[in-house]
């Protein structure tokens, strides 16, 4: 093992960070794990883990606190929003591998409970203001002034990484004229281990169960010219939501009806970064998760993107050494897949908002291709959900 007692600082305690802190430490390494929170926790919602960010997690010993602290799917349903109405159904008991409906804070205090028994060691109140990467190794300051020169330093800092700046400079996204709110309600006893996406032009909404069926997850999404700052912590007025789905089917606004508080995000496409990773004299530096590819959350892949990148940068690391041969090998690896998962998730955006004779006839043909053909739905993402890193 290459990696045996090497030291790596891994920047960000989100799922990239603690999933790849947890695999390098499995294989010998010295981690620190350096989070700007005074708590390892997650505010969000749910998400979705599909059968190749479950093969990671299985993969890293963690398979049995992933089914304790989930909720195995066995469906998704389209439904037109209006009436309420089926469009097509997709039977996840057929794919390859499991599909698992969970809480993001009961994936991130796995990951955490994980990294730590590896022996990773986790630092709180490291705010990182500077990353440089100009000299002969990574150097990093913390808001407290402290400086560090580590030889291996490793961004999982999310959106605004300090690390893909040092990179690939100061780039901007753009705004796509939609947004999202996301919420959390009592679940109704019962509820089908399925999520449901209510689709209508301009706009729909996605909700499934969570934690053994007792909170029901919702992301409503609006098409909309008023921009909103990206990120999950700007509150809105419930109210606000109802009315924006008011004209929605009675089970959604019966959900909605039910909301307590609610948070408002804008959706901003970013580019896959150009450069995820640098050699230099004395110490190497990379990306990975949503440092290295943001993502439109229509095909619930972000947490399953940076499953995968934590064990492809850890295998190669440990296969080839902490070397510029390496680095290369896992932006070549990670790159090309991860731009196309981003862009299909920007077509799926524009298949729930059609509007028009368009609608109509793709609804019309959606119910035709399921009753012919039901794993058509399925079998078209396959290249995604049946691709397992850890066979490779």
């Amino acid at each position: 093992m290459k990696l045996d007692g090497a030291p790596v600082t891994v920047l960000g305690a989100g799922v990239a960070g603690l999933a790849l802190a947890r695999a390098l430490a499995l294989r010998g390494a010295q981690v620190t794990l350096m989070e700007q929170a005074e708590a390892i926790r997650e505010v969000g919602a749910g998400l979705q883990i599909s059968p190749n960010g479950a093969a990671v997690l299985r993969a890293l010993g963690l398979g049995e606190a992933l089914d304790a602290g989930s909720i195995r799917a066995t469906g998704v349903r389209l439904i037109n929003g209006p009436d309420g109405a089926p469009v097509t159904g997709i039977d996840l008991t057929r794919g390859r591998g499991s599909y698992h409906l969970m809480h993001r804070a009961d994936l991130i205090d796995l990951l955490a409970e994980g990294a730590r028994s590896a022996g990773v060691e986790i630092r709180l109140l490291q705010r990182i203001e500077t990353v440089d990467l100009s000299g002969a190794r990574p150097r990093i300051v913390t808001a407290q002034g402290v400086e560090h020169a580590p030889a291996v330093l490793i961004g999982a800092d999310g959106l605004h990484s300090r690390v893909h700046h040092a990179l690939n400079g100061v780039t901007a996204p753009f705004f796509t004229n939609q947004v999202a709110w996301r919420a959390v309600i009592p679940c109704e006893p019962g509820a089908d281990p399925v999520a449901e996406v209510h689709m209508a032009p301009g706009k729909h909404l996605v909700s499934y169960p969570l934690r053994g069926g007792t909170l029901r997850n919702i992301v409503a999404v609006e098409e909309r010219r008023r921009w909103v700052e990206e990120g999950w912590n700007l509150k809105d007025d419930p109210m606000s939501l109802r009315v924006a789905f008011e004209a929605f089917n009675p089970r959604v606004k019966g959900w909605l009806a039910e909301v307590q508080e609610c948070w408002l995000w804008g959706l901003f496409r970013h580019n896959v970064a150009r450069t995820w990773q640098k050699a230099m004299p004395e110490g190497v530096a990379a990306i990975l998760g949503d440092a290295a590819h943001p993502t439109l959350p229509f095909l619930a892949q972000g947490a399953n993107m940076a499953l995968e990148d934590a064990w492809v940068l850890a295998a190669t690391l440990d296969r080839d050494g902490i070397t510029p041969g390496a680095l290369s090998a896992y932006q070549a690896a990670r790159a090309p897949r991860c731009a196309r998962i981003v862009e299909a998730a920007n077509a799926n955006a524009r298949a729930y908002h059609l509007g028009g004779p368009v609608r109509a006839v793709a609804h019309l043909g959606l119910r035709a291709l399921g009753a012919i053909r039901p794993d058509f739905a399925l079998a078209r993402y396959d290249w995604i959900y049946g691709h397992d890193v850890t066979a490779a």
